[in-house]
């Protein structure tokens, strides 16, 4: 009671402070660092650059401020010399105590403030793809927990140091390991969480939930650390050990301390998120496996239950096998870290197994033995928080499930068969998964799901059938054109949230353009099948992929920022033409990338393809000018430029300024220099035609399966050219 009554005077004292409101000024404009210097969410969403950046770098800057002003104000009453009257009418304890809870009440105001003053800014930065739940959760998670850390933290070592300027260097000191050492580690990084994308079509739940993780449990750390800290606050004029022996003779203060970092332990040594893969990513140690002599797979089915609200699944499985081999056989799965499996029964019997410690590629194996029976049915029942990958832990995300958005891939669908090979069905496979009515389930692949039933809770159960061991499924909320070009129907399918823009950059008119203009000029993609090809716009994954009947394309190639990106297109329409050519030089036909720094590079082709594109559809002069004219001012800067000149001196520079020039300059040789190279080539071999069937052989050639990739080399023998043919000078004639 007394502690409370001497809390409001001390805030009241903390709040009059100019130094206080200095803090809360500057923590107010701490975001602001994110969206010019500090941007460690480098993927190019609305969301990253104008949310998590601010928000990310506000809690960095903010963190530190509140933990000098945490020093500062527990020094006030040393340098005063008041500390022995003070410490006679209050116990120093209670006092310490009050002081935490007056800054940390000062740093809820600092994040209010926060929040109130960059929600505007940010709903017009980002635009139509703003989401109030994502900025609440950002700011909360990103910077708010920060501040109660760093307070921790600062006030810990000044009560054990009793030194403001020891006090100042520890501080520094485990706030620069946050920021440099630990940066890369999600678990470490307590002031900067691993944050690289938050998307702007579909949610961010499993992220938040990472990061809230690692804030919460560094939170029971510094908790435990400030609680033992606490005790040591001096008395009596005794030293550390004895005020420590003085201030837990009630038993039950280092017992909390205790069980803060005890919970603490157990939370950094059993965190559900990260699972323990090989970090060797050479190893294929589950491809070695032998069949299993005499087994084939006849079918299997599946039915999987999301848990959209808590990121979970719940799922059953069921394989049914043909054992001619007149004994017991080991079936081994490779099943998603995460997942228990709390019944796995054999022709309805419970059956013990084992689930290998060992993690590879983001799966375990799991082994049973099924009976010398020559039809055997297997049923296994799984449920969980699928894991992610440690080897990409600083890229969590992929493993969101939600009622906007989720991807099941492989193991994480159901569990994967190893072992056995199939019979002459070939896996013929059910599967059946019940989401939310508003969600659209689509199989990667050929297949098509239907809805097979709707039931009362407002969910649908929908089904399809494949022929695979595993498989990847999405379901999101999704809007679906269907486009008819290229001698196919292509299945477009695209966030509902991101629909304004798509409508407004002409998506289906740009995927209509390149499906019909490449068809025509190189071959159709071979990824097509069946007479349709389904195109998905995935969550922020950093790049795409595709198989038979479907290809994946990442949301950060369409967003608004992407869209006005004059180096890819002159308009939005444009950029989206460039990005889905790359369905035919990236995806269609790969590029291996031996030197980064080179100009050869899928985008060579892509934006070459765009500009003949774009000159189809709106005439030479315009092609003229929004292409060929920007490319040879962005090549004549480039040879004029210092660093080019005299590489010698970009060696010299620091390591951040030499990548970023670098990086600038790999954007014009790929960009710019490289078009130019080919439109040269095209004058060379003797027109538009010729290039045509050049790059039509290319795309159609037979691939060598040990290296698939399409190289410069290739391209510059099937036109007949040298590499010295093609180079580019200050005076470029084209």
């Amino acid at each position: 009671m007394k502690t409370i009554k001497i809390f409001f005077p001390e805030l009241r004292r903390l709040l009059k402070s100019r130094l206080t409101w200095l803090i809360l000024l500057l923590t107010i404009l701490s975001p602001s660092v994110g969206l010019i210097l500090y941007r460690p969410a480098y993927a190019d969403t609305m969301l990253s650059a104008y949310l998590a950046n601010p928000a990310i770098a506000g809690g960095a800057g903010a963190g530190i401020l509140f933990g000098l002003l945490t020093i500062y104000e527990l020094d006030r009453i040393g340098r005063s010399r008041t500390d022995m009257l003070m410490d006679a009418v209050i116990s120093p304890l209670s006092m310490a105590l009050v002081r935490l809870l007056a800054l940390l009440t000062a740093a809820v105001l600092g994040l209010s403030l926060t929040m109130l003053v960059w929600l505007p800014v940010s709903r017009a930065l980002i635009g139509s793809v703003f989401s109030g739940t994502d900025y609440v959760l950002s700011y909360i998670l990103f910077l708010g927990l920060a501040l109660p850390l760093s307070i921790l933290a600062a006030s810990s070592a000044f009560q054990l140091t009793r030194r403001a300027d020891l006090s100042v260097v520890l501080f520094a000191a485990f706030a620069g390991l946050s920021l440099t050492v630990w940066a890369d580690d999600w678990q470490l990084g307590w002031l900067n969480p691993c944050v690289w994308a938050l998307s702007d079509d579909f949610t961010n739940f499993r992220i938040f939930r990472s990061v809230a993780y690692m804030r919460l449990t560094w939170l029971a750390a510094l908790a435990g650390i400030w609680t033992l800290s606490w005790l040591s606050i001096r008395r009596y004029g005794k030293g550390l050990p004895g005020s420590f022996l003085r201030n837990a003779r009630r038993i039950c203060r280092p017992l909390i301390a205790l069980l803060l970092l005890v919970c603490s332990v157990a939370a950094y040594a059993a965190q559900p998120m990260v699972d323990n893969s090989n970090p060797d990513q050479t190893a294929m140690t589950f491809y070695e496996v032998p069949y299993a002599e005499d087994v084939v797979c006849t079918g299997r089915t599946a039915q999987v239950f999301p848990d959209t609200s808590a990121g979970t699944v719940t799922g059953r499985a069921s394989y049914s096998f043909q054992n001619s081999s007149g004994r017991e056989q080991k079936i081994l799965f490779a099943v998603t870290p995460g997942y228990r499996f709390p019944s796995v029964r054999v022709n309805g019997q419970e059956t013990p197994f084992s689930v290998s410690s060992y993690q590879e590629f983001n799966e375990a194996m799991l082994e049973v033995t099924i009976p010398a029976q020559e039809q055997v049915e297997l049923t296994l029942e799984y449920s969980g928080f699928p894991r992610e990958n440690r080897n990409t832990s600083i890229l969590q995300g992929s493993a969101e499930i939600s009622s906007q958005y989720l991807c099941l891939e492989n193991a994480a669908l159901s569990p994967r068969l190893m072992n056995v090979l199939p019979d002459e069905e070939m896996y013929p496979t059910v599967i059946e998964i019940t989401l939310p009515r508003s969600m659209t389930v689509i199989p990667f692949g050929s297949a098509e799901a239907q809805i097979a039933a709707e039931h009362e809770d407002g969910t649908a159960t929908w089904r399809y059938t494949c022929n695979s061991t595993g498989g990847i499924l999405y379901a999101g909320d999704y809007v679906r054109r269907d486009i008819q070009a290229g001698g196919i129907t292509i299945e477009f399918y695209y966030g509902r949230r991101h629909q304004a823009i798509m409508e407004e950059s002409g998506a289906a008119e740009a995927v209509k353009a390149v499906a019909e203009y490449c068809t025509s000029h190189y071959g159709p993609l071979s990824f097509g099948t069946g007479g349709s090809l389904k195109l998905i716009q995935s969550r922020v994954v950093g790049g795409g992929y595709a198989t038979a009947g479907a290809s994946l394309l990442d949301e950060a190639d369409f967003t608004a920022a992407n869209l006005n990106d004059a180096g890819k297109g002159a308009a939005a329409g444009e950029v989206m033409i460039h990005e889905l050519v790359h369905q035919w030089w990236g995806l269609g036909n790969m590029f291996d990338t031996p030197d980064p720094a080179g100009s050869w590079s899928s985008e060579g082709l892509t934006v070459y393809t765009t500009y003949r594109i774009v000159k189809e559809l709106y005439g030479d002069a315009y092609a003229q000018d929004n292409y060929v004219k920007k490319w040879k001012q962005a090549v004549d800067d480039y040879y004029l430029n210092f660093y080019v000149r005299h590489p010698q001196y970009l060696e010299k520079m620091p390591e951040a300024r030499r990548l970023e020039i670098t990086n600038s300059l790999t954007w014009v040789r790929q960009y710019c220099e490289m078009p130019l190279k080919i439109l040269k080539a095209e004058q060379l071999v003797g027109g538009e035609e010729a290039m045509d069937q050049i790059l039509s052989a290319l795309f159609t050639r037979e691939l060598d399966p040990m290296y698939p990739y399409l190289t410069y080399q290739e391209f510059l023998d099937a036109c007949g050219l040298t590499e010295e043919e093609l180079n580019l000078d200050q005076n470029i004639s084209i």
